[in-house]
């Protein structure tokens, strides 16, 4: 249908109005019909739309401009609500999709094999953590978690290590910069071991308590093949009427059989650690050689895997200053801590501690 087809207006009322844009509209739509094919959209689009002969514009220069000024408004307003209709016709004839020869371009073999999505896997340090936390978990300890910014007071100070006591020279930290005006108790650094948890959790809660504390600590130490200047830790705290070395031998017994086997055996040697006393380092049978002698044991059958002992009532003095509950002369408690690391490479065979940090996907996949 051509532009000639529009007829000229001679009466400007309402019922004139809408009789000849319900034409028009009418129209349109019978033309979208027919549309099959993008060509067609795009004479469509030529026709009612175009900017020079479209019929839209054409209907604005014959009626618009020829309208008294009394009807204009009205005209104006269904013109408007013409040009919605008609572009809304040309929007949906659009997406009507491509032609049969874009599908067949386009077309997938689904016969064909896939491409292998690659799954991630958790890293070893995140593997072995979860494996200890569950241990512990299955025994009825919740997870406690804390900053890894500390303060002197929480990191030292409330464990039993006094300023200037020799104990603080083994934990060499990194500390925050420029706060020299600050009281030393509250000067930020880099927490050394997950223990100012145990402190905010007494502070926080009365007795009893028991929780396993996962996360990454810092210290001020030359980098080798077994140590690393930052690594992840999991340490234990129960805190109870009662509690005995028995609680605490038994504890880790079992934890250290669920963790490398039924056969394994523990023995626990005297140690000394500011927050503990007594103190004691355990040692677990060599998983390599059975307890026989072999290089990895240095011919003793034993490995030394962490660190344990009784809290140290003036621990918890520093919590009942919060928190009365820990009357050091009511309660007792053991507390245990432990390098993820060390386990994660005896567990799976590792000799370098720093191929963790690598980010070398050939070391990674291994483990998928």
């Amino acid at each position: 249908m051509t532009n000639d087809s529009i007829p000229d207006l001679t009466a400007f009322d309402d019922e004139s109005l809408n009789q000849a844009f319900a034409a028009l509209e009418q129209q349109a739509r019978e033309a979208a019909a027919k549309i099959n094919s993008e060509e067609d959209v795009e004479a469509f689009k030529l026709v009612w739309l175009g900017r020079k002969q479209g019929r839209l514009t054409e209907v604005s220069a014959r009626w618009l401009k020829a309208a008294p000024a009394a009807a204009k408004k009205a005209l104006g307003v269904r013109f408007n609500a013409l040009k919605a209709a008609v572009e809304e016709l040309l929007e949906s004839a659009a997406g009507t999709g491509p032609s049969d020869a874009a599908l067949k371009a386009e077309a997938i073999d689904i016969t064909l094999p896939g491409t292998r999505r690659l799954l991630g896997a958790e890293h070893l340090i995140t593997r072995t953590t979860n494996e200890i936390v569950s241990v512990f978990a299955a025994l009825g300890y919740s997870v406690g978690v804390g900053p890894q910014v500390e303060t002197d007071y929480y990191n030292f100070e409330s464990m039993n290590f006094p300023p200037g006591h020799p104990a603080r020279d083994t934990q060499d930290t990194l500390v925050i910069a420029s706060q020299e005006r600050r009281p030393l108790r509250d000067r930020l650094l880099l927490r050394t071991h997950t223990s100012p948890v145990q402190m905010r959790t007494m502070e926080s809660q009365p007795p009893p308590v028991r929780i396993v504390i996962p996360g990454r600590v810092h210290r001020n130490e030359a980098d080798d093949a077994t140590h690393s200047s930052t690594f992840y830790q999991v340490e234990g705290l129960c805190v109870d009427t009662h509690i005995t070395f028995s609680d605490l031998k038994g504890t880790l017994d079992h934890a250290m059989r669920a963790l490398f086997g039924s056969s394994v055996k523990t023995r626990f040697f005297p140690s000394f650690f500011p927050f503990t006393e007594p103190s004691a380092d355990v040692q677990i049978s060599c998983i390599f050689c059975g307890g026989k002698g072999c290089r990895k044991c240095k011919q003793s059958g034993w490995i030394e895997l962490l660190g344990c002992g009784m809290v140290d009532p003036a621990v918890f003095a520093f919590a009942a200053e919060r928190q009365p509950a820990y009357d050091p002369k009511k309660i007792s408690g053991f507390a245990f801590g432990m390098g993820v690391e060390r386990i994660a490479m005896m567990k799976y065979g590792i000799s370098e501690i720093g191929q963790f940090y690598s980010g070398d996907m050939r070391f990674l996949s291994q483990f998928v």
